[in-house]
């Protein structure tokens, strides 16, 4: 009966834990550039294809661009450099095949191929990195604290790191019970 219980408790601990995983946020994303065809030279036709690509994602701090390709590289250089579609002195050059990049801050991040003439035929990208979100304002923070209905303040319990440990160690206890 006991082993019963036991089982019973473990089995709800499990199905609690795993329930609560939509708590966790994605911290980063990697983003393949261009699809499935990865860096390579658009057609004629499509000189905008990676900045068309670049403007139907959402790109935030933390977050890497993966750039697969063949016989080219990738660069990221300034403004200036993007306009002319060449660089002396880039901020980041790679010519592995397989190249990430990690968008450490806010803001514009400009790529251009390093091999003759692609920039010009279209391979090149400006990406815009969001600004990180702020934080919401603690409700002590407030100059009127009776205006909260308690919600916030109950909802700060349940995401903070603290009773998230506690959750997650109490069903690593529970399995060695």
């Amino acid at each position: 009966m006991a082993s019963l219980f036991m089982g019973c408790c473990k089995f709800l601990l499990v199905l609690t834990f795993f329930s609560s995983l939509h708590f966790f946020t994605i911290l980063s994303v990697e983003f393949d550039v261009g699809g499935d065809k990865g860096w390579v030279v658009p057609s004629s036709k499509n000189d905008q294809l990676y900045n068309e690509w670049a403007s139907k994602n959402r790109f935030k701090v933390n977050d890497s661009l993966h750039f697969e390709y063949k016989k080219d590289s990738v660069l990221v250089v300034t403004d200036e450099e993007y306009d002319k579609c060449r660089s002396s002195h880039p901020m980041f050059f790679s010519n592995n095949g397989d190249t990430i990049f990690k968008l450490d801050g806010p803001g514009l991040f400009y790529f251009i191929s390093g091999v003759a003439g692609h920039c010009e035929r279209g391979l090149k990208m400006i990406i815009k990195v969001l600004e990180p979100e702020s934080p919401p304002q603690s409700s002590n923070q407030t100059t009127d604290s009776s205006q909260n209905s308690g919600a916030t303040d109950m909802a700060e319990n349940i995401y903070s790191p603290t009773s998230i440990m506690l959750l997650i160690m109490s069903f690593f206890g529970a399995l060695f019970v």
